[in-house]
C-alpha cells in the first residue's frame, strides 16, 4: 500500500491550522453563539499594533514636544491624524469588546474542565487592555490626560501598605510630570504589547486544545463538522473587515479628543478619571477610600476569577445563560444592580450627606464596613431567593455576578454623564 501523501501547506494556511483545527462543529460557527467578539478583540489588537507603530514615526515622548507632535499630526489634513484617531477609538472599543467577550464566555458556559486556565488568561488580558489604555491616555500630554492620570495615581495611593510606593513608581516622582510621561511611554510601547501578544497566542492555542468554541451537550455527539477553510475563515474575515470598515469610517468623521496643553497649575472642573475608571472615582465619592479603591474592586475581581472554580457554578455549555429562564434571570439581575446603585447614589447624595447622617458612625463603619456588608447581604439574599425558587446553583451564581456587573455599569454611567462641576450630581450631559 502506498502511503497517503500530505500536500504541503502555504504559510498562510499553515498559520490558520495552527490556530484552528481542519474541521469545526457547525453549531459553533453560528454568529449568535459568540457574535464574533473574540475575533473582534484580536482584530482590534492588530489595528492598535499597526497604528501604534505608525504613530512612532511622528510622536515625540519628550514632555516639551509631545503635545506639539500631536498637533502636527493634524496639520494640513495629514494622514497621521487619521491614524491617531483610529488608534484612540480602537483602544477604547477594545475595552468594551474584551469585557463583552469575557461575559459571552461565561454566559455560554465555556468554563468547564480544560478551559479554566484560559478563563484566567482572558481575565489577565482584559486587565492588560485596561492598563494599555491607561498608559496611552497620558501620551498626548494635554489637560484631559494629565489630570485623569493625576486622579488615578492619587487613587492608587489609598491602597494599604503599598499605595504610596506604587503611586510613586507609576509617576516616577512625587507628582505627575515628565518622568511619568517617560514611564508610561515605555510601559505602553515596550512592555504591554509583547505581554498581550504572548498571552493572546497562548489563549488561541488553549481554545484549539479544548476543541474550539464550546458546544452544547447534545451537539457534542451528533454535531456535523464543516471545513475551517473556507467556512469559518470567511466568516471571521467578514467580521474583521466589517469592524475595520466601521472603525475607519468613525475615525474619519470624529477626531480623538485633545484638550489644551497640560498645565499642572490649572485643574479643570470637574477633573475626571478615564471613562473606564469612572466607576472607581464615583465609588470613591461614597465609600471610605480603602474600601472604594482596594477592598470592593478586589472582591469583584476575585469573584470573576473564581467563577470556573465555584462548585456547580458553570452554566449549561453552548446555551446562553443556561436557557430561556436563565436569560430572564440574567437580564433582571443586571437591571436590578443598575437601578439599585442609581437609587443608592441619589439617596446617599441628597439624604445622607445633606442630613449629616453619614457621620452616625466612624468613617470605617459608615463608609466602609456597613456598605460592604450590605452588598454581601443583598448578594446572598439574591442567591438564596433563587435557590428557594428551585433555580440551579449555576443560575443563582450568574444572578449575583450580573448584579455586580450592573452596579459597576451604573457607577460608570453616573460618573461619566451625571457628574458636573465640583462633581455635583445632575443632568449635566444635557448641557454639553
Amino acid at each position: 500500500m502506498s502511503a497517503k501523501i500530505r500536500q504541503p501547506h502555504s504559510p498562510i494556511s499553515g498559520f490558520i491550522f495552527h490556530l484552528h483545527p481542519r474541521k469545526v462543529a457547525a453549531e459553533t460557527i453560528r454568529f449568535t453563539l459568540s457574535f464574533g467578539l473574540g475575533g473582534m478583540a484580536a482584530t482590534l489588537f492588530l489595528v492598535l499594533a499597526v497604528t501604534g507603530v505608525l504613530q512612532l514615526l511622528s510622536y515625540s515622548s519628550d514632555s516639551t514636544a509631545a503635545y506639539q507632535s500631536i498637533i502636527l499630526m493634524y496639520a494640513g489634513s495629514s494622514l497621521a491624524g487619521f491614524i491617531r484617531n483610529v488608534h484612540h477609538w480602537a483602544g477604547n472599543l477594545l475595552v468594551i469588546v474584551a469585557l463583552l467577550h469575557l461575559l459571552r464566555v461565561y454566559l455560554t458556559g465555556a468554563l468547564g474542565q480544560g478551559r479554566r486556565l484560559n478563563w484566567l488568561i482572558g481575565c489577565t488580558l482584559f486587565l492588560l487592555v485596561l492598563l494599555a489604555n491607561f498608559t496611552g491616555y497620558l501620551l498626548p500630554w494635554d489637560q484631559l490626560a494629565f489630570w485623569a492620570v493625576t486622579i488615578f495615581t492619587n487613587m492608587v495611593t489609598y491602597v494599604p501598605l503599598i499605595g504610596d510606593p506604587l503611586g510613586e513608581l507609576l509617576r516616577g516622582s512625587n507628582e505627575v510630570g515628565p518622568a511619568t510621561l517617560a514611564n508610561f511611554f515605555a510601559i505602553h510601547v515596550g512592555l504591554i504589547p509583547p505581554l498581550i501578544l504572548i498571552l493572546l497566542i497562548y489563549h488561541f492555542w488553549l481554545i484549539r486544545k479544548a476543541g474550539g468554541l464550546v458546544r452544547s451537550r447534545n451537539g457534542e455527539a451528533h454535531a456535523p463538522m464543516v471545513p475551517t477553510v473556507p467556512t469559518l475563515i470567511s466568516r471571521e474575515a467578514a467580521v474583521g473587515f466589517g469592524l475595520c470598515a466601521l472603525l475607519f469610517l468613525f475615525s474619519a468623521l470624529v477626531d480623538a479628543p485633545l484638550d489644551d496643553i497640560a498645565n499642572p497649575g490649572q485643574s479643570p472642573n470637574p477633573a475626571k478619571a478615564a471613562w473606564y475608571f469612572m466607576g472607581l472615582q464615583e465609588l470613591l465619592l461614597h465609600l471610605h477610600p480603602v474600601f472604594a479603591i482596594c477592598i470592593v474592586p478586589l472582591l469583584m475581581l476575585l469573584l470573576l476569577a473564581m467563577l470556573p472554580f465555584l462548585r456547580q457554578a458553570a452554566l449549561e455549555p453552548g446555551i446562553w445563560c443556561g436557557g430561556s429562564r436563565g436569560r430572564w434571570t440574567a437580564a433582571s439581575s443586571f437591571l436590578a444592580g443598575l437601578l439599585g446603585v442609581i437609587i443608592w447614589v441619589i439617596v446617599d447624595e441628597f439624604v445622607f450627606k445633606i442630613s449629616g447622617s453619614e457621620h452616625f458612625l466612624t468613617p470605617w463603619l459608615s463608609r466602609g464596613i456597613v456598605p460592604l456588608l450590605s452588598l454581601i447581604f443583598i448578594s446572598g439574599l439574591v442567591y438564596r431567593l433563587l435557590r428557594l425558587r428551585k433555580s440551579p446553583p449555576s443560575e443563582s451564581v450568574m444572578a449575583v455576578t450580573l448584579l455586580c456587573l450592573g452596579i459597576v455599569c451604573g457607577l460608570t454611567v453616573i460618573g461619566i454623564w451625571f457628574r458636573g462641576p465640583g462633581m455635583a450630581l445632575g443632568f449635566f450631559f444635557l448641557k454639553g
